[in-house]
């Protein structure tokens, strides 16, 4: 069934858990992650992030994910992923979207805080909810910032609750430690930092760059007050591993071959993922 953010978070809330948001850029991804939840019999989160709109275009996996999200047993949530720009923002809420995630982490407080206040607007007329960002998650996103040391990408919890307040926002994205993509060296979460900007917050927050993160340090983030964990790039990876695995294995005739090898591969890794998020 489909249902906004806020359902699913309080989901989350009442368990003291966490709810996984997976990217779904194509059929195979998708039916991954609602196979999964449906075996798990969980809330999840799927998302279509802009810069994959370059790979396939929102409004023809859009509909798609609405479609499959009110035809799940289990609660769903369609959710934009790193909407940069309001047209898109207004793209994703025309196709049925039950949430959206603003980006204008990279503008000057003053612009970030405009620029989300007509998100809000935007969202709630619709009957849909709202993440955002302060501070940088650094990574693939496309972006330099010009950065000289990563702790200056970091949320300083002060002014996320002035954000928060001055927005209206419904979660929290927070820089605490985490990049986009695949990691190069270990990473080091600010556990002490996510704390305190839940307490000063008072909302949910929204941890990206979630796949790579060791266990531990993935449950103990949630347990400092996470409730929404983005993951996406190693659940793709495992996907791809499967294929090369099984063109190793036999002579490979038909692609629809290789889309099960994949789609079985990635559901066992969100299988593992939404346990670690459960804090099994």
């Amino acid at each position: 069934m489909l249902v906004n953010m806020n359902q699913v978070l309080q989901y989350a809330e009442d368990r003291r858990c966490c709810i996984g948001a997976f990217d779904t850029p194509n059929l195979e991804i998708l039916m991954a992650v609602l196979g999964a939840a449906e075996k798990r019999n969980e809330p999840v989160i799927i998302q279509h992030a802009q810069l994959h709109e370059c790979e396939t275009s929102i409004d023809v996996i859009g509909p798609i994910m609405v479609r499959m999200a009110k035809d799940a047993q289990v609660p769903v949530c369609v959710m934009l992923d790193h909407g940069e720009d309001i047209e898109y923002v207004k793209r994703a809420l025309e196709i049925g979207f039950s949430a959206v995630m603003y980006d204008g982490s990279s503008l000057s407080y003053e612009e970030n805080v405009r620029m989300t206040k007509e998100v809000v607007a935007l969202a709630k007329a619709a009957g849909a909810d709202v993440e955002a960002e302060i501070g940088i998650v650094t990574g693939h996103e496309g972006r330099e910032f010009g950065l000289k040391e990563v702790s200056e990408a970091y949320t300083d919890p002060d002014l996320a609750a002035r954000y928060v307040k001055d927005t209206g926002i419904d979660a929290l994205a927070a820089s605490v430690g985490t990049v986009h993509g695949f990691y190069t060296t270990k990473p080091n979460l600010d556990f002490e930092r996510i704390v305190k900007i839940r307490e000063l917050t008072g909302i949910p927050l929204v941890m990206h760059g979630g796949s790579g993160i060791s266990v531990e340090d993935t449950q103990k983030a949630i347990r400092c007050g996470i409730r929404k964990i983005n993951y996406f790039s190693y659940m793709s990876n495992a996907g791809v591993k499967a294929v090369k695995k099984l063109l190793e294995e036999k002579e490979v005739k038909y692609f629809h071959d290789l889309a099960k090898a994949a789609v079985d591969a990635m559901e066992a890794d969100v299988l593992k993922a939404m346990a670690m998020f459960a804090l099994e």
